[in-house]
């Protein structure tokens, strides 16, 4: 029993315990009872399970809030909403990749569940490495923060890149060492399938396990922006961990609703961006304007949900009745196929 309460990164063992056993239980939930069968969710299912899952992170911020305090309760709150308008982000990214290798959306679900096992794994191992360079060097936030303050001004001023998955190096190189089928085989990542010399069977990754990938690589370059922000709001690593990953959970629902309309948020990324200069100057403004006092939790609270709840009315409104951005005309399993080919050399099986 003395176990449950050691410190562990600042809070008792038992506070992760409980978290870990949520996540595990929510997924074990998800996939076991909702989600038995492959099948394509739509977007009154996706609109439900998005909601249950909010209503779980709020629920839980109730808790961090009344076992650890006021402050962490409002920093939690906090970092669950910036992760959750930055999610938007990713939810673009996720579908081009998915039409760049003709996923069905009756797969797509699947692959997103083992894409955020993967988040959670890739997260806490950032923010394991940013907690311990925090408390060793506190300097460093600075760092943070001034690169959350460039992020921003960047973001206010660049216009919209897509992903290349061409040519993103670690891809290619993935399918240019591992066999890869041309073509999807259900819901499996990994097959057997006849070598070409040999005719034994061997086993070869299919283009849903190359999808998968790039989900993850993409993360870590959201990682690099919502990660330092929350360490902008606090350094205390169980809040930074839980509303990250609280945040993140409930994507893979609003996914498939947020897909369909992602074009209705086109300004969002604006609002994204003051939220990014705004809690990268707060560190300096709390430091060297306000004599190391705390920037009052509930004002940093306020300003950033005024913020993304006018970047998403703003874009709701000024894309009223505009129609979905179609995809290329070539796109889908023979363009999928090309894309297998070029990554590949010409070798996939």
């Amino acid at each position: 029993m003395e176990f449950l309460f050691t410190d562990w990164l600042g809070t008792p063992a038992w506070f992760w315990l409980a978290f870990i056993g949520l996540v595990i239980g929510l997924t074990a939930f998800d996939l076991g009872i909702l989600h038995k069968e492959d099948k394509e969710m739509g977007i009154g299912e996706s609109l439900k399970l998005s909601v249950f899952y909010i209503t779980i992170a709020l629920l839980f911020g109730v808790w961090v809030w009344l076992e650890r305090g006021p402050e962490l309760g409002m920093a939690y709150y906090t970092g669950f909403f910036i992760e959750k308008a930055l999610s938007i982000d990713n939810v673009f990214v996720i579908s081009l990749i998915f039409t760049y290798f003709a996923i069905p959306a009756k797969y797509q679900y699947r692959a997103l569940l083992w894409g955020i096992i993967g988040v959670i794994v890739l997260r806490g191992i950032m923010i394991g490495l940013g907690a311990a360079v925090v408390q060793q060097w506190y300097w460093v936030l600075y760092i943070f923060a001034a690169f959350l303050v460039f992020t921003g001004v960047k973001m206010l001023f660049a216009g919209d890149k897509p992903m290349d998955i061409e040519h993103n190096p670690v891809v290619r190189w993935i399918s240019r060492h591992m066999r890869v089928t041309k073509e999807l085989h259900a819901q499996h990542f990994f097959v057997k399938v006849p070598d070409s010399t040999t005719g034994k069977l061997v086993t070869a990754a299919t283009p849903l396990f190359l999808a998968l990938v790039v989900i993850n690589l993409a993360d870590l370059v959201f990682a690099v922006d919502s990660v330092p922000a929350i360490f902008a709001i606090t350094t205390d690593t169980f809040i930074v961990y839980t509303s990250n990953i609280m945040a993140i959970l409930g994507l893979r629902a609003l996914y498939f609703a947020l897909a369909a309309m992602v074009h209705r948020f086109h300004y969002l990324k604006y609002a994204l961006a003051l939220v990014l200069v705004f809690i990268g100057s707060k560190i300096f403004v709390s430091d060297f304007l306000l004599g190391g006092d705390k920037f009052p939790p509930v004002l940093s609270l306020g300003v950033t949900a005024a913020l993304i709840a006018g970047g998403v009315g703003y874009s709701l409104y000024k894309t009223k009745g505009q129609p979905e951005p179609g995809w290329p005309a070539d796109e889908g399993p023979d363009a999928a196929r090309r894309h297998i080919d070029e990554l590949t050399g010409g070798k996939a099986v």
